[in-house]
């Protein structure tokens, strides 16, 4: 169905591909897999001639034959959506805020001009229905704000499925969701693709959802495909270095000696978390919604605990809590044996920080390294030592000095990550929470911040709260995992064990979806 030949991408003086080729039939999923910058989305936008301005194209894609190269740019517009569509990484970023969800996936028909209105709004809600967001649950006057991010990656696959195109490129769409969501999208995709008879490149840097996922697997490294193989033949068959280095670094464990955990460190005790809902009638009081239902956990000196559970299970509320961020309506939090809250002093505070998921979002773009790593030092006062303490958290996380005159748009997504952990470093804290803190970055990356952290927590004794959805993360570093539902910690033990004979249904349910790596 579609055929990609000698595809070369320059951007400038700079090649972005080099000789891509790959053929793709009714009913099969190409797996592109690789690290950031190694072509895998540049190489669906190629496909869909939406590259960016500047860019220089060669080669041949041809989609049943037909050179799309050859086709006018209002040709394209009617082969993007009705033949070849795309599921975005993001949905919350690639869904319209101020549309409704039937509006924009009955868009697609519209603008096609297959459909009049009222036909165009059935069939969005029988493709929405088919996505498994049945209209009396999920009626078509939704906003994608009013959805969980499961649920708005549902909308966007509805919306490239509503014209039934030949060819579905999804460009990362599991990455930021948790295990179980990831299961249930995966699977609707491989159905869709099956029932539908259309041809899917799916794009990820996680090599356990291709092997699941793929009938064919593709390994992108500089903007070569230098591996071709099938899920079977993981991991052995596999002949390229670069190919095997990926394997190796997704099944990464860091070395890690496990020391006698300390004394109590953060103490939480039947904490209790309610969010005020907007009110459904003009008397009365507020509804409230209960996340975090009278939870209880102790994270030890030197110790890794790590938090898991579902999106909307309450993990990132409780950290906020747990970091003085948010008021409890009941319960206590302890750190160190001194009460935390939002009116903690500034000494207390000092001995925790945080590292979140996306450390470019986290980031003022404006603002130089040196600004951005000294930010804690503005709640407390700036010690005298600052610039130097700057440096060696800086040289301690694997970066230079120098890096303290740059931007942040001048590193990779890994040095980011880095530098977000030096600025969680630089009041030499006790303990940190990592919020989600690997969860973007691709696998060979991952595996250097774990060996990281490990070093890190080995040299300073610190304290981590790993808050997570990846399991293969917890079973690499956490010393004790906690499986957070509905607000609630059903199941609390040491990883091994936990792992091995789950004791509660959802922690069973939890691992039984995450994507398993083929063994070596």
């Amino acid at each position: 169905m579609i055929s990609v030949e000698g595809l070369s991408v320059d951007i400038g003086a700079q090649p972005i591909l080099r000789d891509v080729s790959f053929a793709l039939e009714r009913g099969r999923v190409l797996g592109l897999v690789g690290e950031s910058g190694s072509g895998k989305s540049m190489t669906a936008l190629s496909v869909m001639r939406l590259l960016p301005r500047g860019a220089r194209a060669s080669g041949r894609v041809t989609l049943e034959g037909r050179d799309l190269g050859t086709l006018t740019e209002r040709q394209m517009c009617d082969v993007r959506g009705r033949e070849v569509a795309m599921i975005f990484q993001e949905p919350m970023t690639a869904l319209n805020p101020v549309q409704t969800i039937g509006d924009q996936v009955a868009e697609t028909l519209l603008v096609h001009g297959v459909a009049g209105r009222a036909e165009a709004m059935a069939r969005a809600k029988d493709r929405l229905a088919r996505v498994g967001l049945s209209p009396d649950r999920f009626p078509l006057s939704r906003y994608p704000f009013e959805l969980s991010g499961g649920q708005r990656q549902r909308v966007c696959i509805a919306l490239a499925v509503a014209l039934r195109p030949k060819l579905l490129i999804a460009d990362e769409p599991t990455t930021a969701l948790d295990v179980t969501t990831q299961a249930q999208i995966l699977s609707l995709v491989r159905e869709l693709v099956a029932e539908e008879g259309m041809a899917c490149l799916f794009i990820t840097h996680d090599l356990g959802v291709v092997a699941e996922m793929a009938d064919e697997i593709a390994v992108m490294q500089a903007g070569r495909i230098v591996e071709r193989t099938v899920p079977a033949a993981l991991p052995g068959g596999l002949r390229h270095p670069y190919a095997r280095s990926l394997f190796a670094a997704a099944a990464h464990v860091p070395a890690r000696k496990a020391a006698p955990p300390g004394a109590p460190l953060l103490e939480v005790e039947s904490a209790v978390r309610d969010y005020i809902l907007p009110r459904r009638r003009l008397f009365g009081p507020a509804p409230r919604f209960r996340a975090v239902d009278g939870v209880s956990l102790t994270v030890r000196a030197g110790e890794c605990v790590a938090l898991v559970g579902e999106s909307g299970s309450g993990k990132s509320t409780l950290a906020r809590a747990s970091l003085g961020l948010d008021a409890l309506q009941g319960g206590a939090i302890r750190l160190g044996g001194e009460a935390v809250s939002p009116a903690m002093r500034p000494d207390l505070r000092r001995r925790m920080q945080v590292v979140f998921q996306d450390p470019y979002g986290s980031f003022n773009p404006r603002h130089r390294v040196a600004r951005l790593v000294s930010e804690p030092f503005h709640l407390g006062g700036r010690p005298a030592d600052s610039e130097a303490r700057v440096a060696e958290a800086l040289e301690e996380v694997g970066l230079s000095a120098a890096d303290a005159a740059k931007f942040p748009h001048e590193f990779s997504g890994g040095q980011r990550q880095r530098i977000a952990i030096a600025r969680a470093l630089v009041t030499r804290p006790d303990l940190i929470v990592l919020d989600e803190a690997v969860s973007a970055l691709d696998v060979s990356v991952r595996a250097r911040i774990l060996d990281l952290l490990a070093d890190l927590q080995a040299r300073h004794g610190l304290a981590y709260l790993f808050i997570t959805h990846d399991l293969t993360v917890v079973r690499a570093i956490a010393d004790r995992v906690l499986v957070m539902k509905a607000g609630r910690i059903v199941e609390e033990g040491a990883t091994a064990r936990v792992f091995a004979a789950p004791s509660h249904a959802y922690t069973r349910e939890l691992l039984d979806a995450a994507p398993l790596l083929p063994a070596a």
